[in-house]
C-alpha cells in the first residue's frame, strides 16, 4: 500500500489497481502545493471524514463523476451548494466498505477543539487584519455552510496486508478504536502544543507509525504551518522505534 498527501488533509491511497482519495481540498493559497487535478481524478471513489470548508468544499470537481462516500448531512450540505448528487453514496460511524482492493470501516470521532492559545494567537496576530483580514472574513461567510454535527468519522482502511488509521481531525470519540495500525494520519493543527496533544491518540491507537497532515497554512489567518520540530521525538518517547513521517506534498511513500 502507499500514501500521498496533497496538502491540508487530503491523501490518496492506492493498493494495487485501486486508489482512494480523502478529503480533497483543491482550493488553495496560490504559493502552496498546487493539488493536481488529473491525478487526484484516477480515485476509484472519494470519501469524507467530516464535510466542513476545508473538507468537502471541492467535491463538485468529483461529484457525478464517482461514488463520493459522506454523511446524509454532507449530502445535504451539497444539494444546498448545488453539486450533483446522484453519486453520493451515505456513510455512517460502524459502517463496513468494501471499494476494490480496500475495506474501509467507519469509527465515530470527535472535532478538534481549538484552545485558548491557538485562538488568541490568531485573534491578536497582525496578520490577521493587515495581510489577511479580507479573505478572512470572505472565509467566515464560505465555512457557515459547512456545519457538522455528530458526522465525523475515523476511518481504517486496510488491503489484507497493511492497515491505515485516517483522521481528519484531532479529536477521539468513545468508539473502540482498533490498536496497532501500519500507519496512522494524524491531523497536525488546532493546538498550541500538538506534540503533547498528539500523545494521548498514540496511546489509544499504538500504531507501527505516525504521518502528520493538515499541518499547512491553508486557510490563513485562521492556520499557519505548524513546527514539527518536536512531533518526531514526542512519538519516539511514547513508542519508541515507530516511524514518524513528516511528508512532502505531491510525494508517494510506501506504508
Amino acid at each position: 500500500m502507499k500514501i500521498i498527501w496533497y496538502g491540508t488533509a487530503t491523501v490518496m491511497l492506492e493498493s494495487g489497481s485501486t486508489r482512494l482519495l480523502f478529503d480533497p481540498y483543491l482550493k488553495r493559497n496560490k504559493k502552496l502545493f498546487p493539488v493536481p487535478l488529473e491525478e487526484t481524478d484516477t480515485a476509484d471513489a472519494v470519501l469524507i471524514t467530516h464535510p466542513h470548508f476545508d473538507h468537502f468544499i471541492d467535491i463538485d470537481a468529483f461529484s457525478g463523476k464517482k461514488p463520493v462516500f459522506v454523511s446524509e448531512n454532507g449530502i445535504a450540505i451539497a444539494k444546498k451548494m448545488g453539486c450533483k448528487t446522484e453519486n453520493m453514496v451515505p456513510m455512517s460511524a460502524g459502517q463496513c466498505l468494501k471499494i476494490g482492493n480496500f475495506t474501509i470501516k467507519t469509527h465515530q470521532s470527535r472535532h478538534c477543539v481549538f484552545d485558548l492559545l491557538t485562538i488568541l494567537g490568531v485573534a491578536f496576530s497582525p496578520r490577521t487584519y493587515f495581510r489577511y483580514f479580507v479573505p478572512g472574513i470572505k472565509r467566515i461567510f464560505d465555512t457557515a455552510h459547512y456545519v457538522i454535527t455528530d458526522d465525523i468519522y475515523a476511518m481504517e482502511v486496510s488491503d489484507g496486508e497493511k492497515t491505515v488509521m485516517l483522521l481528519g481531525s484531532a479529536g477521539l470519540g468513545e468508539a473502540d478504536y482498533p490498536k496497532g495500525c501500519d500507519l496512522l494520519v494524524f491531523p497536525y493543527q488546532g493546538r498550541s502544543h500538538m506534540d503533547r496533544y498528539m500523545k494521548k491518540f498514540l496511546e489509544v491507537f499504538r500504531p507501527k507509525g505516525v504521518m502528520i497532515d493538515h499541518f499547512d497554512d491553508a486557510f490563513p489567518p485562521y492556520t499557519h504551518r505548524m513546527n514539527v520540530k518536536k512531533f518526531a521525538p514526542a512519538v519516539e518517547e511514547c513508542l519508541p522505534g515507530a516511524r514518524a513521517l513528516v511528508p512532502t506534498e505531491g510525494t508517494w511513500y510506501e506504508i
